[in-house]
């Protein structure tokens, strides 16, 4: 069943009645999307929030010197979206490209905001999932700021080898905030 992960995963955050997860759940539809296809690009309205059922999704900016700064990446049984373009209905100001073959459950902002309105642990739902996005933010600001290379490279390879293991290390490395000459040096160590 395509949508277990996704019913798994909502009933592990909030109680839902049948009724109430089978009515979100409707909402959620299926897409597949080739390695390297984009989802938004910058200056685009972000209007769907993801959930990874397989491949990886990967959140990025494109820097004023071209180079690519990867927010986020988000694997099976995780969201993805660029959550300040959805939450405003704003142009983005980051781009979500798919890194691997990759099989998605999506809703629409519409869609999601409506089950905001009628049901009430929706709200929980979301508030989960704002607060583990800021978490995960501050973490990364943090990493970035008070943490070299090399500790970064191996806090990495400790909390998410799959990421060295399935992706580039173009990608890991602009993930890192490196280039990816240093993280090859790291690498070979």
């Amino acid at each position: 069943m395509l949508k277990k992960a996704l019913a798994d995963y909502i009933c592990d955050i909030v109680v839902l009645t049948e009724e109430q997860l089978a009515l979100a759940l409707s909402y959620f539809k299926p897409s597949f999307h080739a390695k390297f296809d984009f989802l938004v690009n910058e200056g685009k309205v972000g209007e769907h929030m993801n959930f990874v059922v397989s491949g990886c999704l990967r959140i990025f900016f494109i820097r004023e010197d071209g180079q690519e700064a990867t927010r986020h990446l988000a694997f099976e049984n995780q969201f993805a979206t660029g959550l300040a373009s959805f939450i405003t209905g704003l142009p983005s100001i980051e781009n979500i490209q798919v890194m691997e073959d990759s099989e998605l459950l999506r809703i629409s902002r519409k869609d999601f905001y409506y089950l905001l309105n009628i049901i009430p642990a929706w709200e929980k739902f979301y508030r989960f999932y704002l607060e583990n996005a800021y978490i995960n933010n501050l973490q990364i600001f943090h990493r970035e700021i008070t943490k070299d290379a090399e500790f970064r490279y191996k806090e990495l390879l400790d909390r998410n080898p799959e990421v060295v293991r399935r992706l580039s290390n173009k990608i890991v490395a602009s993930y890192l905030n490196m280039s990816p000459e240093t993280l090859s040096r790291m690498k070979s160590k």
